[in-house]
């Protein structure tokens, strides 16, 4: 059987995201059991929902070890994200030019001004892999990141044009931040840990009580300015794989710890142009046949593995254990997106 599994979150796996979340406790994944509840309870009704022009989805996938059931590993895709009942709240990075005559000098400096987004967009979030499984050579974090490349594949309308991704940046080993040490606790007398908690249900003291007014960074300590739309070291590969795949720093940042925004047209990320629709013609055993993340279409509950993908005449030939695992029948459509490797893309 195929060693892993990626698939839609059910109830019972409450206690194993819980676990995983603890090794991130991010916005948009608490390490609380009350909010991953909602999460999964709001996750089974999106995967449920029939309407294939719903854009209201939240949707969260787990990778399992088939061998004990083991949870290793989550994602997630909001499938709206910033509207008029809930902006989306970002600096955007600028550069004012400024030149004296009486020194003969060109000064360019760097400034944030706290913006607010109406449109809605697609997050990409709460990727975490426990930290025993990275560096897999099955590319167990990449396949979390692109099973959400694959749903939105199979189902565009559910989705919105702009897809965007927030990456962690440099953080303090206490888990704090020093943007938000200097720029934000001075504003709204909250630490980074309370202010991140408040604004999972509430974000008017952002707007309430940050800078309306660019902020110039050469105001800050060299060693504030230096994690402005930095990659922390624990999303570098995550940044990698989202380069890869068509992503690039649109130059806004999180207000509050200045982790970069990366961000795609929706029709242009590659590993989506890539994919494949082909009939279950039989199996393969070829050592060197390509791996995909492969699922059935129309597959209730969703559910993709990572197998050999060998196109012929007369359609695809996959892994007997993914056969299996996938219940395939000849005939069956099967959706095939590759994972593209980052080292064939960087500049």
């Amino acid at each position: 059987m195929s060693g892993y599994i990626y698939r839609e979150a059910d109830p019972d796996d409450l206690d194993g995201v819980v676990r995983l979340a603890a090794h991130l406790d991010s916005l948009n994944l608490p390490a609380d059991a009350d909010a991953i509840a909602a999460m999964i309870d709001a996750s089974v009704r999106s995967f449920a929902c029939i309407d294939a022009n719903d854009r209201s989805g939240r949707f969260l996938f787990v990778l399992e070890r088939c061998s004990d059931g083991l949870l290793l590993g989550t994602s997630m895709i909001v499938a709206s994200h910033g509207t008029t009942d809930d902006p989306h709240h970002a600096f955007r990075v600028d550069v004012e030019e400024r030149y004296s005559e009486s020194l003969g000098e060109l000064f360019a400096h760097q400034t944030l001004t706290l913006v607010q987004s109406y449109r809605p967009h697609t997050e990409l979030g709460a990727l975490v892999l426990h930290p025993d499984f990275r560096g897999h050579p099955d590319r167990l974090g990449q396949g979390l990141s692109f099973v959400r490349f694959l749903f939105m594949a199979l189902h565009p309308g559910r989705f919105q044009e702009r897809v965007e991704a927030e990456l962690l940046p440099p953080l303090e080993a206490d888990g704090s931040s020093m943007l938000w040490e200097w720029l934000g606790r001075p504003f709204t007398r909250l630490s980074y840990r309370d202010a991140d908690r408040l604004s999972r249900g509430n974000r008017e003291f952002i707007r309430s009580l940050f800078p309306r007014t660019p902020i110039h960074t050469a105001l800050a300590p060299p060693e504030v300015q230096a994690v402005i739309g930095a990659v922390g070291m624990q999303t570098r590969g995550v940044a990698r794989m989202l380069r890869a795949a068509g992503f690039r720093y649109n130059l806004h940042i999180d207000p509050f710890d200045g982790g970069p925004h990366f961000e795609a047209p929706r029709a242009e990320i590659l590993p989506m142009q890539q994919a494949r629709t082909l009939a279950f013609a039989g199996l393969t055993s070829a050592d060197g046949a390509p791996k995909r993340l492969i699922t059935r279409v129309g597959n209730r509950p969703f559910q993709a593995a990572l197998g050999g993908w060998l196109e012929t005449a007369d359609g695809v030939l996959v892994d007997a254990d993914i056969a299996t695992r996938l219940g395939l029948q000849t005939g069956d459509l099967l959706f095939g997106l590759p994972l593209t490797s980052p080292r064939q893309h960087e500049t």
